[in-house]
């Protein structure tokens, strides 16, 4: 995990060309006045929190011989130093996977990418005791991480304790639109969680809709959209459109890329018209 300090032309040997010997230091050459810096800062501090790297903060206005130095006309412009050797790194807002796609070709790799790797190991094992045990130190290692919130949520939903689960979604705070639409649709699936202590008086299509919330639970998603898809084309009315929207609950869990999304899409549009 690294850090992000702000540098000034006093500390810039020590906290920039000496700590390059240790890990590789972005200098983020930046300005109080300007609005792109602002967009930017959070996503760097946030790499920061993943990465061996330190995210060194230069104001320009506060530092203009260090500005000089490095030859800087337009902010934010990054700067990667290591071992002591500065080379270009990038001007103005860089998409958050193109600046990670940087950091690779650093040799850098995310140690939170690296525990959701190991998290999902423990998850295969079916282990509870060990998936408690990592779940607790993820959460201590990374508070505020939406992802490892997310897998908070998904844990204690699958152990039946939804009230917890909602607390951790609740948590969540991101403007990463995958992110936030993963959010709606697991208090989406709470809801549809809840909703299995309402039954419906047509038993039959009572029966395949609970098989189809439960099939989400265990996140068999195709059994899923199947059972609710012939919902759909059965009764519209039941449950007020309910299949329907546990759908659209699912391609919210699932995200725009699963390739589940858009041919269930196509076959929802389908028929519904």
């Amino acid at each position: 995990m690294g850090r992000s300090i702000t540098v000034t032309q006093a500390n810039f040997e020590t906290e920039v060309l000496v700590q390059s010997f240790e890990q590789p230091v972005l200098v983020d050459f930046y300005a109080t006045w300007c609005g792109p810096c602002q967009i930017l800062k959070p996503m760097l501090d946030k790499l920061a929190q993943e990465y061996d790297i330190t995210v060194a903060k230069v104001d320009i206005d506060q530092n203009p011989d260090l500005a000089k130095a490095f030859r800087v006309e337009g902010v934010p412009d990054v700067r990667i130093v290591s071992q002591g050797q500065a080379r270009e790194g990038f001007v103005g807002v860089l998409p958050e996977p193109q600046i990670r796609e940087l950091l690779a070709e650093l040799g850098l790799t995310s140690t939170l990418e690296q525990a959701l790797d190991t998290w999902a190991t423990v998850q295969a094992s079916g282990d509870q005791a060990a998936m408690q045990t990592a779940l607790t130190e993820l959460l201590i290692q990374y508070p505020e991480s939406p992802q490892i919130l997310l897998a908070a949520a998904k844990f204690y939903l699958g152990q039946g304790e939804a009230a917890i689960a909602r607390q951790y979604l609740d948590l969540i705070q991101s403007a990463d639109r995958s992110i936030h639409q993963q959010v709606e649709g697991w208090q989406e699936l709470l809801a549809l969680q809840e909703s299995l202590t309402m039954l419906s008086e047509d038993s039959a299509l009572e029966a395949s809709y609970q098989q189809g919330v439960q099939a989400v639970l265990a996140e068999d998603y195709a059994t899923a959209l199947e059972t609710f898809l012939t919902l759909v084309q059965k009764d519209r009315r039941f449950r007020n459109d309910g299949a329907r929207k546990a759908m659209l609950t699912v391609f919210k869990l699932l995200g725009d890329e699963h390739g589940l999304t858009a041919p269930y899409r196509k076959r929802l549009m389908q028929a519904l018209y």
